[in-house]
């Protein structure tokens, strides 16, 4: 009895001590972690059920990226806010925020009586200069004839020089607050002023109403001419060295990404942001009026064409957050490798590959048939389970 007692604590001590099975090995190894990597092998009948293809690295130019964020911003120029420069009482606006307007079109009517002694000065002064050039003119011809003494043609002069300097300021008044001068040159004294539009677009504020009272600082109307939209764009200081002029920029906008537009590179400004960003100014390639300002935009800029080892899309796999390539062995052509790799830019239907360090220096990929591959290394792991 004691000699079957001793034999069972052996017995236990060997198990305890036992490796994991090759089963239990295979199951930990089934998902490659830190260039870890799991095998599998075909049969013959599989292998040409699965299409495999293999092949090594292409050499191709694809274009590094910058990832940044914008928005859709429009020039300085085609901004306008409106306002009355003498101030005034609205007497008539029919403008709507989105409306159209075209440029020189009449968006308001003002009325203030300060508008009156400014066009009667103006037509006095314009009265007494119609006088000084009669009376200059007479003081010359006396003064030819030397009857009149030189001080009295200088006087002539200096009130005529005079007399043009206070109408031009007094034209340039009456012009300022809108009021029509062509009726003013006729005559016609008026207490209303007309606000034009100095540019087509649409119209984005109306802070007016019938009777308010506008001081000649307030904004009346603000109107967007959405013609000559551009991107503007915040990079990450790190990467602004690879940001040069004229690179390709394709976005999106938040209210439309199944659609891209296109732009290029025109600024990139020389000061960082508070939030460690560069702003970069982007032209248009071709004017789009779907876009609208201030829409957010998601942008990839490409940064120029190096030559790099690639592979077709479809020999990288996307599996569990990582990425993967299967590898054949060189001394089993139905046996592969899933390797664990760094993917880099992808485009025209390859991806740059950068394999782990120690990787043989000529590998041979399977091009076609890795998604059959996985298939079938996950179906073996689930059956040995």
């Amino acid at each position: 009895m004691k000699n079957i007692v001793l034999g069972l604590v052996l017995l236990l001590r060997i198990t305890a001590c036992k490796p994991a099975s090759e089963k239990e090995t295979a199951q930990a190894g089934a998902v490659p972690e830190n260039g870890a990597t799991s095998r599998v092998e075909l049969t013959e009948a599989q292998y040409e059920t699965a299409g495999i293809e293999t092949g090594g690295f292409s050499v191709r130019k694809l274009s590094g990226t910058v990832a940044a964020n914008g928005v859709i911003d429009i020039p300085p120029q085609n901004l306008v806010s409106i306002s009355a420069p003498l101030g005034g009482f609205v007497r008539k606006s029919e403008l709507l925020q989105g409306m159209k307007v075209r440029k020189g079109e009449v968006i308001a009517v003002i009325e203030n009586p300060d508008f009156i002694p400014i066009q009667q000065e103006y037509l006095e002064t314009r009265s007494k200069l119609e006088y000084a050039e009669q009376e200059f003119q007479r003081q010359s011809d006396l003064s030819k004839e030397n009857v009149n003494a030189q001080k009295a043609l200088q006087q002539s002069a200096s009130e005529l020089k005079m007399l043009h300097a206070r109408l031009a300021g007094l034209k340039e008044r009456v012009r300022t607050a809108g009021v029509d001068f062509a009726g003013l040159e006729k005559g016609n004294i008026t207490s209303t002023a007309s606000i034009r539009s100095p540019i087509a677009g649409s119209v984005t504020v109306v802070n007016v109403n019938l009777g308010k009272y506008v001081n000649p600082t307030d904004v009346m109307f603000e109107i967007v001419d959405t013609d000559h939209l551009h991107v503007e764009l915040s990079v990450f200081e790190q990467d602004i060295p690879k940001v040069k002029l004229g690179q390709l920029v394709r976005f999106r906008v938040s209210n439309n990404p199944a659609e891209e537009d296109l732009a290029k590179v025109y600024l990139i400004n020389q000061k960082i942001n508070d939030d460690r960003t560069v702003r970069v100014h982007c032209h248009l390639e071709n004017e789009d009026h779907s876009l609208l300002p201030q829409n957010f935009v998601k942008a990839i800029i490409e940064t120029g064409a190096n030559p790099v080892n690639a592979l077709p899309d479809e020999a990288v796999l996307d599996f569990e957050g990582k990425s993967y390539v299967f590898v054949q062995d060189p001394t089993n052509a139905r046996s592969f490798e899933m390797v664990e790799i760094t993917k880099g830019v992808s485009e025209n239907g390859f991806t740059a590959v950068k394999m782990p360090a120690g990787s043989p220096g000529s590998p041979k990929f399977v091009l076609k048939g890795a998604y059959a591959l996985l298939s079938k290394m996950k179906n073996t792991d689930e059956e040995e389970e």
